[in-house]
């Protein structure tokens, strides 16, 4: 429960169907270390909101503190990453680590049957594979398929989703004819423990350093401008460049070696193909070649594709058409319709 709506939601159902409930949130962080600002989640303030719907509910209610693994596993991971130039994705981390690794088992030293969170996705089972297959929701504008790639079959067969054939609106509905405390609140913003959206002011605060100024280049080399840090630039940023061209200009790459942010037309981000690495096959058995639609960012645009398996988790994604705005770091995860094929982490594109 991590004093949202949708988790509230998600065990105000439950409860109406009979499941006996326990309430649990994870505390991650402290409000002083992320200069909490109020749209997150799993912060003090959610916790006391979490604590008053399970108490409306009749649960009993557990605060946990996971704070040391999330550093370990998500936070030093985000700043390693954007450190070297790529693009993290800590819901994904989080997601793998935390809340269906650690608090999955967690829930079996509680002698819980299941896992139930409120994830805009569904859960099926293919009576001919015989294996469990993660669905996107029904809502595109909250599906949440694509942070949950990483599950695995134990995973999924202990897990509920609640809220995965609803929309928001109905979901706040909801909320509001049961009485819940936070059926008009805020849906979090941005990345939790970056609540106010400014990553590299975050990483300067955390790892208490300045990142240096640079150059902003084009393709050839010239030099069209400085930058204030590379870490803080993102493939296919466009706004606050601060460079002149006479035409608009995008990030296109990040040399961190010699302190560089690249930009040049859109046309520059478009790529044939990527590869990734830690491909989990969640929905149907590893297959070295199949046909899908691969989409790159969370909420970003399928592009029909082909999906090769090279072996020991790593994978190429050859797109039918060009794809733009591809980010080592972030996540590629394949499709067939609705069912989600798996996803790995972006190693580079071409």
């Amino acid at each position: 429960m991590s004093g949202g709506v949708d988790s509230s939601v998600a065990a105000y159902l439950l409860k109406e169907q009979g499941h006996e409930c326990i309430g649990v949130t994870m505390k991650l962080y402290e409000n002083e270390t992320v200069q909490h600002t109020g749209h997150t989640c799993c912060s003090l303030d959610d916790i006391d909101d979490a604590r008053m719907v399970a108490a409306k509910l009749g649960m009993d209610y557990f605060v946990y503190d996971f704070s040391e693994r999330f550093q370990e596993e998500v936070i030093e991971k985000f700043i390693d990453y954007y450190e070297k130039g790529w693009t993290p994705n800590p819901c994904i981390d989080c997601n793998r680590y935390l809340k269906f690794n650690d608090l999955y088992k967690r829930a079996k030293d509680l002698d819980c049957d299941y896992i139930a969170t409120g994830h805009y996705a569904r859960i099926g089972y293919d009576e001919e594979t015989k294996r469990y297959t993660l669905l996107k929701g029904p809502d595109p504008k909250k599906d949440q398929s694509y942070v949950l790639y990483s599950l695995t079959q134990d995973q999924l067969a202990h897990t509920l989703f609640p809220l995965g054939e609803l929309e928001k609106e109905e979901v706040r509905r909801i909320a509001e004819e049961a009485g819940l405390v936070n059926a008009k609140k805020h849906d979090s913003q941005d990345i939790c423990f970056v609540p106010d959206g400014d990553y590299k002011g975050f990483l300067e605060r955390f790892q208490d350093k300045t990142y240096p100024e640079g150059d902003i280049v084009d393709g050839s080399g010239n030099v069209l401008g400085r930058h204030d840090g590379a870490v803080g630039y993102t493939i296919g940023q466009r706004k606050g460049l601060g460079v002149a061209a006479g035409h608009p200009i995008y990030v296109l790459d990040k040399d961190m070696e010699k302190n560089q942010v690249i930009v040049g037309p859109k046309e520059g981000l478009e790529k044939n193909s990527l590869e990734a690495i830690n491909f989990n096959w969640i929905s149907v058995p590893q297959q070295e070649k199949i046909e899908v639609t691969a989409r790159t960012r969370y909420h970003g645009k399928e592009t029909p594709a082909t999906l090769m398996d090279r072996g020991d988790g790593k994978i190429t994604v050859d797109f039918h058409a060009p794809h733009g705005a591809i980010a080592s770091g972030q996540a590629v995860v394949c499709y067939d319709g609705d069912k989600v094929i798996g996803g790995g982490t972006i190693t580079s594109s071409r």
